[in-house]
């Protein structure tokens, strides 16, 4: 971008900076430590950028023009000048009833599309009144047993006219089912219901552990996802390739990049194995990542992200259409960086997460209640982080032009350190066979492992400063107002399946479900067996179960 006359220019009077002002200073005062780093991926942060850092850039092949290759600026030619970022506040209470309302209260006051958080049992293919929920109903979402608890959740809500996101992966094809459900029922066209849902299986072996089948299968209903919906939901992301929980469990930025393009590349092999067409479902893949402290290492990843899936779909699986190529992501704030102690600091951290999200081009984004290391946020403080959004687009001025830390020296050199970082993790991964076998091995939870332990060392010796848990601290903390779950909360949810279950018809609930289990002998897809399940009202649970019948349940130190 600079010819070598300007650099040799720029070399020299730069040189005569550091001797003329830099090293008299230095002499007198130092600087606050001996190294610099990024937050958390650990590159060297060098006291001055310059043209010469980015003396390699090629302006078309590194960053081009938004909407266009390599998508380093922006996957859509106006970005926010067109349209701001869907704003969704991830909700679920433990009934049905309670989260109805709360979406109703977020869609009132601003919030542009919907987030679904599920219990524990529902996550794990669990009714509320199976022995393995006991305790956990309701906890940390809302308890989906039924078609009837997903009416009751979307009671009032037209489907045709919000997205909704479902943080669900293993029952991802039941809570699917439900969805589209729910849609008949109020006789919305399946081709115009938007949202997303998570279905991401191999980050759950990774990092969160709510599996339930073992690979192969668990693959095998996600190929089947793609293929239905690409035929019946065109306009629903079939995936949400997670790099949140990878974070979330102590990777590195150039980590999160890596392992969720990895699993990424391992679903769009599964699905061109099945025998479909890659520029069929590949523009329904869609993207979740975090978003931490350290604004221009996240605005830096999520650049670099964009531009290496854009390289991967052209050159590994011959992607022509543009959308099988565009890297489109939701962004969560992070809760691993919330803190119990003094919360109010949480509203400062999710705030400058938000704007790192912003400034790197996300398409929706969530920002977590200041409550959230203690509970379900409150009505309060959820109110608070969505205006946290609002208040970013709309008086901060970060929306107004695309990619404005474009050119910065600092922010495109560390956008190619953290690329060619993440592209020799990827290299790691296809040397030991791909992301299934890496997994298998426990190679990729042992990269996020060892960084989590030096992350953690480094807060408990006070090298790491954590603002009001290791420094900075107050003697008395303020009350805090939480939500809470109760006993009765859960017996309530587990009366109403008794209902549900006492008005169906139990002979269409038998024939649906052994359908499915034939089905799932065979290679047929089975999502139009699940669907008819659910409007059977068969609960996840019984779904769930005869899939286990047919593929068993995945245990942990088995091989992948």
């Amino acid at each position: 971008m600079y010819d070598d006359e300007d650099l040799a220019e720029i070399r020299e009077a730069r040189e005569e900076w550091e001797e003329e002002s830099l090293s008299p200073t230095l002499d007198r005062f130092g600087e606050r430590k001996e190294e610099f780093t990024t937050d958390t991926g650990g590159q060297t942060v060098d006291r001055l950028y310059t043209p010469e850092d980015v003396a390699d850039t090629d302006y078309d092949e590194d960053l081009g023009f938004p909407g266009e290759n390599p998508y380093t600026r922006g996957v859509y030619p106006t970005m926010y000048r067109g349209r701001l970022w869907t704003m969704r506040q991830y909700a679920g209470f433990g009934n049905p009833d309670e989260t109805n309302e709360r979406f109703h209260y977020l869609l009132d006051q601003g919030q542009t599309g919907l987030s679904m958080a599920f219990d524990l049992p529902t996550q794990m293919g669990y009714d509320s009144d199976a022995a393995m929920a006991a305790g956990e109903v309701g906890k940390s979402g809302v308890a989906i047993d039924t078609l009837a608890d997903m009416e009751t959740v979307f009671g009032g809500i037209p489907l045709d006219e919000v997205s909704t996101s479902m943080t669900i992966n293993a029952p991802a094809s039941v809570l699917l089912a439900m969805y589209i459900a729910v849609g008949d029922k109020q006789g919305v066209d399946r081709e115009e219901l938007r949202g997303t849902i998570q279905n991401d299986i191999l980050k759950e072996y990774i990092a969160r552990n709510t599996y339930i089948f073992p690979p192969e299968p668990s693959m095998r209903i996600i190929t089947d996802i793609f293929e239905f919906c690409a035929e019946e939901t065109p306009k629903f992301n079939t995936i949400s390739i997670s790099g949140y929980h990878i974070r979330e469990a102590g990777s590195t930025a150039a980590q999160e990049v890596a392992f969720t393009l990895g699993d990424g590349i391992e679903y769009v092999e599964t699905a061109l194995d099945a025998g479909l067409d890659v520029d069929e479902f590949a523009p329904q893949l869609s993207f979740f990542f975090n978003a931490h402290n350290n604004i221009f290492e996240e605005v830096a990843k999520f650049r670099a992200a964009r531009r290496m899936w854009t390289q991967i779909m052209e050159e590994r699986f011959d992607a022509e259409n543009p959308k099988s190529k565009q890297l489109k992501f939701h962004t969560q704030t992070a809760g691993s960086t919330l803190t119990a102690q003094q919360i109010d600091n949480n509203i400062v951290r999710v705030a400058y997460q938000a704007l790192a999200a912003v400034l790197g081009g996300t398409q929706s984004l969530h920002t977590n209640g200041k409550d959230e290391a203690l509970s379900i946020p409150t009505e309060d403080s959820v109110r608070t982080a969505l205006r946290t959004q609002q208040i970013l687009a709309h008086e901060s001025g970060a929306a107004d032009t695309i990619d404005p830390l474009a050119g910065s020296y600092y922010v495109e050199s560390l956008t190619d350190e953290i690329e060619a970082e993440a592209q020799d993790l990827l290299d790691d991964v296809a040397e030991k066979g791909g992301m299934r076998e890496a997994v298998e091995n426990q190679w990729v939870q042992r990269q996020i492992q060892d960084t989590a332990f030096e992350r953690q060392q480094e807060v408990e010796s006070g090298d790491r400063v954590i603002v009001g848990v290791n420094e900075f601290e107050v003697d008395e903390e303020s009350e805090v107002d939480i939500e809470e779950v109760t006993e009765e909360d859960e017996r309530r949810k587990i009366r109403g399946l008794e209902d549900v279950k006492a008005d169906r018809d139990d002979e269409a609930v038998e024939a649906a479900l052994a359908a499915l289990e034939d089905a799932a002998t065979t290679d047929e897809n089975l999502l139009p067996y699940i669907v008819d399940a659910v409007k059977a009202y068969a609960t996840v649970g019984e779904i769930c179960n005869t899939l286990r019948d047919v593929y068993g349940e995945y245990e942990p130190g088995a091989a992948l």
